[in-house]
């Protein structure tokens, strides 16, 4: 629901959208659908010490660094989360998050358990945290055919690594259980307009009140 030009007008901290799951029960595509339907959400761009790929854009894709810049800027805190990935690391820095939250803007987390667990340490204040249940393992199995990339003992690898991360489902603020996507995806959508709504987002509502209790009437 869109929000009116005075509702809109009320200022307010952004919040950061934290969103995990296992492979293929349907966080990345609950993620560019929020994306392309809601301007107000940004995604977070990662730093890596991967090297960069042709088709890639540095500041738009990833932030490339080096490995010892990426090591200044751990040392320094100026990450909120890091992991090492295939011999990668990959981080989200505090910087552009912070600002973002600031300026009222909302940033978006497409991250797993371990990443989420860093960020609810740093910034737990922020934080609005979803994860993506499927609604079977049968299901999410099925789910990791149908998309046809990978080979049997690969999907079998990501079942077991599905278990694991399932554990941490007691971490999260909410759950909710993709056995219908679009349904799923209204769901979250309705997270995030509650979520902003927050008394303790909105700072702006002490002048609004202000005003409202000072308003004369003829």
């Amino acid at each position: 629901m869109a929000e009116t030009p005075l509702t809109a007008s009320i200022r307010r901290r952004g919040l950061m959208l934290v969103l995990s799951s296992p492979s293929g029960a349907g966080k990345s595509t609950i993620a560019r659908n929020l994306l392309e339907s809601d301007p107000s959400f940004e995604l977070s761009i990662s730093v890596t010490t991967r090297a960069r790929r042709g088709s890639e854009i540095d500041g738009r894709h990833y932030h490339f660094r080096s490995p010892r810049e990426f090591g200044s800027m751990r040392d320094n805190d100026e990450l909120l989360e890091w992991a090492e990935v295939h011999g990668n690391f990959y981080a989200t820095p505090r910087e552009p998050a912070e600002r973002a939250l600031a300026e009222g803007r909302d940033m978006l987390f497409d991250i797993d358990w371990q990443g989420a667990a860093q960020l609810r340490d740093k910034m737990r204040a922020d934080i609005v945290s979803i994860f993506i249940l499927p609604p079977s393992m049968r299901e999410l199995k099925g789910r990791l055919r149908r998309r046809a990339e990978d080979a049997d003992a690969v999907i079998e690898a990501r079942l077991d690594n599905a278990r694991t991360e399932i554990e941490h489902w007691r971490d999260y603020d909410y759950i909710v259980i993709n056995d219908d996507l679009d349904a799923a995806f209204i769901k979250v959508q309705a997270i995030v307009t509650a979520e902003r709504l927050r008394r303790d987002r909105r700072p702006g509502l002490f002048d609004f009140v202000t005003g409202l209790l000072d308003e004369k009437l003829d």
